[in-house]
């Protein structure tokens, strides 16, 4: 019995050690994912801020633009984030689109003003994919003009140097990330502690910056500064750029692996790099034109410079990788038409590539490097859509918090009004920039929340017109059981988007081909607001009368669908049927355009052009195309 009873503390030991070691490796690969944007904005941040000041760079200016950074840190990223904002997942979710689905699920409704929130945020997270690894590759491989020795050398070559190597990102997407993802959490942890010995050691060569812990000197800057002191502050949310990966990846991870990394690693190593570059400022003026390559020792120069261009292209892989995360829930919330989009492990969900979405972040980067030429004037276009997509967090958070977690109305107000003042506050100061720049973000973003408005109000006028011109399931099925048609052996599958009114090929193959399959399959396709549906409840069944059987599928909106193996699951309910020899009829429907129509003219030929570039159902769905019939129609909108 004593062997017994000592054993169960020391299982218990064990257990608790790796649940430790779990969440440690855990943290060690957020690292690589999450903080590459945020962990890489010493590059430029300080150097953006300090570049306002005008007539020479004094104490109290470097004391205030430090402050202000580390405040921005310790309010926007810790506070907001770390403590208030990562507790809205979604079913272990975060980001913008999940983040509007549990705002939905929290009303009871669909709600018009959520919905546009989550376009706008998810259209402003596409601008912020575009200019994340443009400005942070670029800024990195300027570092190469000022090189000892070789600087001249490069100077030219800088920007198709930064322009080969993004390319190049691109072109290897295809292969997936699962092979170098392991490397990211090393590589960054080496990035951090680096930033944190160069800047630690300039701290304590003028400790009169640990000053700036104080925020007296970060507000006296902002307001005694007047349309300066917000410029700057502008130009200091560049530090903060990144905080809402921290929310948006939470699903690959979990909350208290982000909280560690941040907490532990991420945050202090930060605190003593912007620090450092600020005590190297005061003690050498002429460094305020680039801090970071002046806090770079020359024997340490090259290692340096080859650990931040490796960390910026890490940093920019996990923005294209928050893209398609992001157009594969659109996708499934219906707000955008289906993409091809392609998995790249067999055993990691998260792991997929868009192509087109890879394409249009590729070209849209190039144009950022022809239109911008140097990170300093491409950090004018940056903040812009990070600040936008904040405010929009801070909203839907504020409905969530009283909608769903029963806040009163003075604690989700006390919790939302000061975090929406400082986001405000950041905005306010990201749109004086507009005209330098910020126009390329914003005009991107509205460019997606178009595309996505015109196919979600689109596919609802198509949805309301067909049903307008169809009948009900119920009453066809009760009109063909009293009629002697033809049938045919096997079954037969039929698509649609509305499961109570007859499919629109269902009505073709009878008024065409004058047959019905001993057994119809009208199958509705639905995604649920949260990310993933278990194979328990992924299939429901409703029969409508002995030829008719009604069959629901649905997805989770981060899932990629596959009917044939949700299919598979209606065995288990009782019906059965082999997948090959069973016909799937496809409703094609040719689209006209018409003035009359509840859309613009424009607007319709953009729903159509849509429509035309949409994935093959076949393809999307997974269905074995030797099976599937399509059926054409021609409808006017």
């Amino acid at each position: 019995m004593a062997d017994t009873a000592g054993g169960a503390p020391e299982a218990s030991e064990e257990s608790h050690r790796s649940h430790k070691q779990g969440l440690w490796a855990l943290a060690l690969s957020s690292l690589g994912v999450v903080f590459g944007d945020i962990g890489t904005s010493p590059l430029y941040a300080m150097s953006a801020a300090l570049s306002h000041i005008r007539g020479g760079v004094s104490q109290m200016a470097v004391l205030g633009i430090v402050s202000l950074i580390f405040w921005a840190l310790i309010i926007v990223v810790t506070i907001k984030y770390v403590v208030f904002v990562m507790r809205a997942d979604n079913k272990g979710e975060g980001g913008t689109l999940a983040l509007m689905a549990l705002a939905q699920r929290a009303l009871g409704r669909r709600s018009t003003f959520v919905f546009l929130l989550g376009i706008c945020g998810a259209a402003l997270f596409y601008g912020d994919g575009l200019i994340t690894p443009a400005v942070s590759v670029l800024s990195a491989v300027e570092l190469l003009r000022d090189a000892p020795s070789v600087g001249h050398f490069f100077r030219p070559i800088v920007l198709p140097l930064a322009g080969a190597i993004l390319v190049g990102l691109f072109l290897v997407q295809s292969r997936g990330t699962a092979s170098v993802g392991r490397f990211f959490g090393p590589i960054m942890v080496v990035w951090f502690l680096v930033l944190a010995v160069l800047g630690l050691a300039h701290i304590v060569q003028a400790p009169i910056i640990l000053k700036a812990l104080n925020p007296y000197f970060g507000v006296h800057l902002l307001f005694s500064n007047g349309l300066l002191g917000f410029i700057i502050l502008g130009s200091v949310f560049l530090a903060v750029t990144g905080a809402e990966a921290l929310y948006a990846d939470m699903g690959h991870f979990g909350k208290q692996p982000i909280r560690l990394a941040w907490l532990t690693m991420a945050l202090p190593c930060l605190a003593l790099q912007y620090f450092g570059q600020g005590a190297l400022v005061l003690t050498d003026p002429s460094a305020a034109k680039d801090p970071f390559f002046s806090i770079i020792p020359h024997f340490a120069y090259w290692p340096v410079l080859v650990l931040a261009i490796v960390a910026t292209v890490i940093a920019s892989q996990a923005v294209i990788t928050g893209a398609y995360s992001v157009t594969q829930q659109a996708v499934q919330l219906g707000l955008l038409p289906r993409i091809d989009i392609r998995r790249t492990s067999e055993t990691v969900a998260g792991q997929i590539f868009v192509p087109s979405v890879n394409r249009m972040l590729m070209v849209g980067v190039l144009v950022l490097l022809v239109l911008f030429q140097t990170s300093a004037n491409m950090a004018s276009a940056y903040g812009i859509a990070v600040t936008g997509t904040m405010v929009i967090t801070v909203l839907l958070e504020f409905i969530v918090a009283r909608r769903l977690w029963k806040w009163s109305l003075a604690g989700a107000l006390a919790f939302a009004i000061p975090l929406l003042l400082i986001d405000l506050s950041f905005l306010g100061a990201n749109l004086v920039k507009v005209l330098d720049g910020g126009w390329f973000p914003l005009s991107f973003g509205a460019g997606i929340v178009l595309i996505m408005w015109t196919w979600t109000r689109g596919a609802q006028i198509l949805t309301e017109k067909t049903r307008r011109d169809s009948i009900p399931l119920v009453e066809l099925s009760e009109i063909l059981a009293n009629r002697s048609m033809h049938r045919v052996p096997g079954a037969a599958i039929f698509l649609t988007s509305d499961a109570s009114m007859s499919p629109v090929a269902l009505m073709h193959n009878l008024k065409h081909n004058k047959v019905l399959h001993e057994k119809n399959i009208v199958i509705t396709i639905e995604t649920a607001e949260t990310p993933r549906v278990s194979d328990d409840n992924r299939v429901r069944i409703e029969p409508v009368n002995d030829d008719f059987k009604k069959v629901i599928v649905t997805y989770g909106f981060m899932e990629s669908p596959n009917l044939p193996k949700a299919l598979g699951l209606c065995r288990k309910l009782g019906l059965k049927f082999d997948i090959m020899a069973t016909s799937f009829f496809l409703g094609r429907r040719s689209v006209v355009p018409s003035a009359q129509s509840g859309m613009p003219l424009w607007q319709d030929k953009l729903f159509i052009f849509l429509m035309k570039n949409a994935a093959n159902p076949t393809d999307f769905y997974k269905i074995p195309p030797g099976r599937v019939v399509e059926l054409g129609t021609q409808v006017t909108i």
